[in-house]
């Protein structure tokens, strides 16, 4: 057939088939990576013929069935007069090119048909001008409390902590739900789905001794599972939890029906996801799940205690946080894994065939696949972007900010056919301008800030475009260099963004200080000259001090290598005195420690997700390390 129809079918479904790669070369997705990809997203190219009639599916998927404009935009596309409902329930008239001013969700109604119609502000919630706060970066699992890892109790403390040392945010990783019985699986980036809440944090009291090390998940869920069974018996009947289960939608209903059945055949047969059940569970309206919810309808509710658990825990951590001048910020991870609860039981909203990734750099050079997918912008425009609008949503409850993680993926995503090479993926476009509004329009309704995180490959204008909306970037220390390699001077890094000495992805400043995170590449084995990159940290060892001298931060010849803790001192206020808006300093880097919480492209090789902080949050805020470093962070940034 005519390789054509493939590219032209290709341009329609959003395929960016010629992109550029980190180190600025042309690339081009060939042919056969296009049949693959388009294949994966529904659409069936094998013939002339089947091309056409996905191209007519797809004219007809992408007709306006949703409106999504800025406050002031002329409504264009009326072919008359029409009638406009507002959200609080008025009507007015409407003529072509009248311009709407009123933000929020509306419908257009003409010729007897209705139009959904979103407006948006122009931007969402903004620090004021020439504000400068800081906040804290945390894992929730490493804080200590009464069991083996950290919850939302143990949170309401770190935060109450932390606003008395006068911080303005408390940064969490997501904290959504994964798959409860199942604790192996302790990424809080690769979620059953990110509407509900991992019901691990939710308090049970004493559920075992305290780690010293590293936590044994299985182990530790297991025994908190068992504590929360307690707790369910005793408390299955106390009215408040009755009217919970009585207001749960349908959402939350299905959510608790996927746990217990995936309970169920996780026991039965080690199924890690819903593909691996028995055929006749897949469906969630089959006569076999209904025949399951009936005989484990105890089971359910007690799954739904847990939610309902979880999220009083929260929002006792929220109101712990509402002391400080934005409070908890939480994170919205890019995907979800694809046997989970969102995929069971609303898979036509996701892009069942594609996992999503990176494409080939200088670090990966097979690209990377991240094992999970996520929203199918087609969808998206047919179902009124309302699984989008349901996301921000949850994530932003209780919440004064929220993080999206890899906000490069608003604008495109590299998606990698299920079972290829992600050197087979393509670049696929999503509804950046909808995107965009739509998360301005419930940030400002929440009065939630939105930080971007907006690292690696950055397409030319995207950050202009997120600052425009009210996103603040991401700026990290460590990437803050000049074309001559110099580290940047604080007063020029960007004041739209966050300015953190790391992120969880990075070794803490005293690790990479030492080197901790070449030493673990030579552990591993991984590619890449050592030798190489321990000179080139030696460089920028030499620099940093150089900056920090001249910042006014530091003083005296440059520390050894084996000598962390004046660059862990410097590091904080270098980041406090920098021109951007807000700096978040990770925990690790407050307290000085050298591992970091993740290693990318590991699974069990390294320990990820797996350390704990070294005492309780009021032992760690009352340590004088700790407390002259804030003292420097606050002396750059007075309230």
């Amino acid at each position: 057939m005519s390789d054509v129809a493939v590219v032209a079918l290709a341009e329609a479904a959003g395929i960016l088939i010629d992109w550029e790669d980190a180190g600025g070369v042309q690339r081009r997705v060939s042919i056969d990576s296009l049949r693959a990809v388009l294949s994966g997203l529904g659409l069936a190219c094998g013939s002339a013929a089947q091309c056409g009639e996905s191209m007519a599916w797809l004219r007809e998927a992408t007709v306006d069935r949703c409106r999504v404009i800025d406050a002031g935009s002329r409504l264009t596309g009326l072919s008359g007069r029409a009638t406009l409902h507002l959200e609080d329930g008025s009507t007015q008239s409407l003529d072509p090119g009248t311009a709407i001013e009123t933000i929020g969700y509306h419908r257009i109604e003409q010729g007897g048909e209705l139009l959904p119609l979103i407006v948006a502000p122009a931007h969402g919630t903004i620090l004021a001008p020439g504000e400068r706060r800081w906040g804290l970066a945390v894992q929730l699992y490493s804080l200590r409390g009464d069991g083996a890892f950290g919850d939302f109790h143990a949170l309401a403390d770190f935060a109450t902590e932390a606003a008395r040392a006068g911080a303005d945010a408390v940064m969490l990783s997501p904290v959504h739900a994964l798959f409860t019985t199942d604790p192996g699986r302790c990424s809080p980036y690769s979620p059953s789905t990110r509407d509900y809440l991992n019901p691990w944090y939710a308090a049970a009291g004493s559920t075992g001794p305290q780690s010293d090390g590293l936590i044994d998940w299985p182990e530790a869920v297991h025994a908190k599972l068992a504590a929360f069974r307690a707790d369910y018996t005793s408390g299955r009947d106390h009215p408040a939890f009755a009217a919970y289960v009585n207001t749960a939608d349908e959402g939350l209903q299905r959510h608790a029906l996927f746990e217990t059945l995936h309970a169920h055949f996780f026991a039965e047969r080690k199924a890690r996801g819903w593909q691996d059940w028995p055929e006749p569970y897949h469906d969630p309206a089959s006569p076999a799940v209904s025949a399951f919810a009936q005989t484990y309808a105890d089971e359910i509710r007690f799954h739904l205690f847990l939610q309902w658990r979880a999220e009083q825990g929260l929002a006792e951590a929220a109101r712990a946080a509402s002391a400080m001048r934005i409070g908890l910020v939480t994170d919205i991870a890019v995907g979800l894994d694809a046997g989970g609860s969102h995929a069971w039981a609303r898979g036509d909203e996701l892009m069942m065939g594609i996992g999503i990734g990176a494409p080939p750099d200088a670090f990966q050079a097979a690209g990377q696949n991240w094992g999970i997918t996520s929203f199918s912008p087609l969808a998206l425009r047919a179902m009124a972007y309302r699984p989008f609008i349901d996301l921000l949503r949850s994530t932003m409850r209780g919440a004064g900010g929220i993080r999206i993680d890899h906000a490069l993926g608003l604008r495109r995503l590299w998606v990698v056919p299920n079972g290829a090479s992600p050197l087979d993926g393509a670049y696929l476009r999503q509804p950046e301008d909808e995107l965009l509004r739509l998360v301005a329009l419930e940030s400002a309704r929440a009065g939630a800030i939105v930080i971007g995180e907006d690292l690696g490959v950055v397409p030319p204008g995207l950050r202009e475009r997120l600052a425009a909306r009210g996103l603040l970037g991401m700026r990290v220390l460590p990437f803050e260099r000049e074309r001559n390699g110099a580290v940047r001077a604080p007063a020029d890094w960007d004041a739209a963004a966050v300015a953190m000495t790391s992120t969880h992805d990075l070794p803490p400043v005293a690790g990479w200080w030492r080197g901790v995170d070449i030493d673990w590449r030579e552990t591993l084995g991984a590619a890449g000259d050592r030798d190489a990159e321990r000179a080139e940290r030696a460089t920028y060892r030499e620099d940093f001090w150089t900056a920090a001298v001249a910042a006014g931060v530091a003083t005296g010849a440059e520390p050894a290598a084996d000598d962390p803790v004046p660059a862990v001192d410097a590091a904080a206020p270098l980041v406090a005195a920098t021109a951007s808006t807000l700096a978040i300093l990770p925990a690790e880097d407050v307290l000085g420690l050298e591992q970091a919480p993740n290693l990318p492209g590991t699974i069990d090789e390294h320990p990820n997700w797996r350390r704990r902080l070294p005492a309780p949050a009021a032992d760690l805020f009352a340590r004088p390390d700790v407390a002259a470093r804030i003292a420097r962070i606050r002396q750059q940034r007075p309230a």
